[in-house]
């Protein structure tokens, strides 16, 4: 089969590698009809996130169900399904208690109570480096996922791939961002980054009636986008003072009441905060954590979505004491969500497949992973086709 494989740091490119088989009595094999590049692969890509061998990519994937362990019970051969980024058992305490990535049984090499940087992570993940289970990605023709009974869920025929694509990680991300902030409606949301995750948490907060939306990014032509599509207020990020300063105007001087990270560690940097990450043997950078904590209102709260898989110094504990701040981290319980967040799609509620802007074969996934790195002729998201 064809297969986008990870070879190194900024080489991944369109493979011929063996059909997966199955492993075990709940796996099934998935038929891949539309899958995405998401910014996380990108960690992978820059060398962000190590990876020491060659790896299918991709947790963003559908398809059809192709084939189906003995002790699959809730689907059959022939059911087009969406695949939650996360592999989780639905078995364990933490599958239990609606945190699937933090699955005890999926990433039994390197699973621990610890979250270290290179040891004791949590459960597995597709196609997103041997740390958390080396399990080989869906930006492929076929993928082997394992708990077939847990995870995957059948589509409503009327929606098209593209439609129901994005549950599988950045619309449950972006959700998730606000859901943890408990909306009751008529609050002011800030948003830092218009890319996919981004777009897809200020649609969330929209849907979650939030009075005010203001996203931040540093590419107009993103926030442009963004604005197409949700109508919200952006602001060009240019310094961060400045941005703290245009919140905290548009909010009657207080800040805003949920600031939500969907950036991570590698966001744009200029020499000087390249040159204070090494300095302090650091890897990227928590300028945008920073910038949510200041923009954000006395006793506001702050969800942190972006990926952050390092350690840093100078982490501002004092100023989170005097705010009063409630600050929740780290990947979306997709399986736990995943059906009310597909009801919305269902029933029109929302629609994300307006956020497309690149539609390749499988075969130019190498320009794909480019377009969307190095943001290009108005790169937002990136679906490949297996079979074009």
């Amino acid at each position: 089969m064809k297969a986008a494989v990870f070879h190194s740091p900024g080489k991944i490119t369109c493979d011929t590698v063996d059909d997966p088989k199955l492993k075990a009595p709940t796996d099934i094999i998935l038929k891949v009809t539309s899958t995405a590049i998401c910014g996380s692969d990108l960690h992978m890509y820059s060398g962000g996130i190590p990876q020491p061998r060659p790896m299918v990519m991709g947790h963003e994937f559908m398809g059809v169900v192709e084939e189906i362990g003995a002790e699959v019970r809730n689907l059959k051969v022939g059911d087009r399904v969406v695949v939650p980024f996360p592999v989780a058992c639905g078995s364990c305490y933490f599958c239990n208690h609606d945190l699937p990535g933090a699955c005890e049984h999926s990433n039994e090499e390197n699973y621990g109570p610890e979250g270290g940087i290179m040891t004791e992570k949590g459960g597995g993940m597709f196609g997103y480096t041997d740390l958390y289970g080396g399990y080989d990605g869906g930006q492929a023709q076929y993928v082997r996922v394992p708990y077939g009974d847990f995870g995957p869920r059948v589509v409503p025929h009327h929606l098209s791939d593209e439609q129901a694509l994005f549950l599988t990680d950045i619309f449950p991300t972006g959700y998730t961002g606000v859901m943890w902030a408990d909306l009751k409606g008529g609050e002011s949301v800030a948003i830092f980054g218009a890319g996919p995750v981004g777009s897809m948490a200020a649609k969330s907060a929209i849907l979650k009636n939030a009075g005010k939306v203001i996203v931040i990014d540093t590419l107009q032509y993103r926030l442009d986008q963004i604005k197409k599509i949700t109508g919200c207020e952006t602001i060009l990020w240019n310094d961060a003072k400045d941005v703290v300063e245009q919140i905290r105007s548009l909010t009657e001087g207080r800040g805003a009441d949920v600031c939500i990270d969907a950036v991570g560690f590698e966001p744009e940097r200029n020499i000087i905060d390249k040159a204070k990450a090494v300095v302090h043997f650091e890897k990227g950078s928590i300028k945008v954590v920073e910038a949510c904590l200041s923009a954000v209102r006395r006793g506001g709260k702050v969800s942190i979505m972006g990926v952050y898989p390092y350690n840093y110094d100078n982490f501002k504990l004092g100023q989170i004491f005097d705010k009063g701040l409630r600050i929740q981290a780290g990947q979306s319980p997709v399986h736990a969500i995943i059906d009310e967040l597909l009801g919305y799609v269902a029933s029109g509620k929302v629609v994300l497949d307006d956020i497309i802007t690149h539609r390749l074969s499988l075969d130019e996934v190498a320009k794909g992973y480019e377009l969307f790195d190095k943001k290009e002729d108005g790169c937002v998201k990136v679906v490949l086709d297996p079979w074009k």
